[in-house]
C-alpha cells in the first residue's frame, strides 16, 4: 500500500492556509517542552484559533486546557499531536469519534506510525507525519 501521508510543499501550504482551528494534543505548561513552544509560536501568528488538550492540567497562562478532544467547544480543522508513539492509535480513535472528523491529523517531528496514517487516511483525514508544524509554517508562509 502506498504511503498516504502528505509530504509535498504545495499540499502542506494548502493545509496551513485552509486551517482555522487547531487542537494541540499533549499541550504542556512547561516552556521547555516543544508543545509549549509551538503553541506560543502558533498563537503569535494570530492565524489560528487554538485549543489545548491535556488531561493532567487545566490551564496554560490563563488559557483553558481541555481533558480530551470531545470536550472542545468546536471540531478542530487540524489535530496537532505531541504524544508518545504508542499512544497514537488511541489519539486517532479519539479523533475519529468527532463528527464531523477534523480534516487533518498532524503528527509532530519524531512521530510516525504507518497503520495510524492508513487508518486516518481511510477515514478521510489528511495525514502529516514526522514534521514540525512550526517549521513548516515558517518555511511556507
Amino acid at each position: 500500500m502506498t504511503d498516504p501521508t502528505v509530504t509535498d510543499a504545495a499540499t502542506l501550504q494548502t493545509i496551513l492556509a485552509e486551517t482555522r482551528t487547531i487542537a494541540i494534543v499533549g499541550a504542556s505548561a512547561n516552556p521547555a517542552r516543544p508543545s509549549n513552544e509551538i503553541y506560543r509560536y502558533l498563537a503569535g501568528t494570530g492565524a489560528y484559533e487554538l485549543y489545548l488538550v491535556n488531561p493532567t492540567i487545566t490551564e496554560i497562562d490563563g488559557v483553558r486546557v481541555y481533558p480530551k478532544l470531545a470536550d472542545l467547544p468546536v471540531i478542530p480543522d487540524l489535530v496537532d499531536v505531541f504524544r508518545r508513539r504508542d499512544q497514537l492509535p488511541a489519539v486517532l480513535a479519539e479523533v475519529l469519534t468527532l463528527t464531523p472528523h477534523p480534516r487533518t491529523l498532524w503528527l509532530q517531528s519524531g512521530l510516525r506510525d504507518a497503520q495510524v496514517a492508513r487508518d486516518a487516511a481511510a477515514a478521510g483525514l489528511r495525514v502529516v507525519m514526522d514534521r514540525c508544524i512550526k517549521v513548516e509554517h515558517a518555511r511556507l508562509s
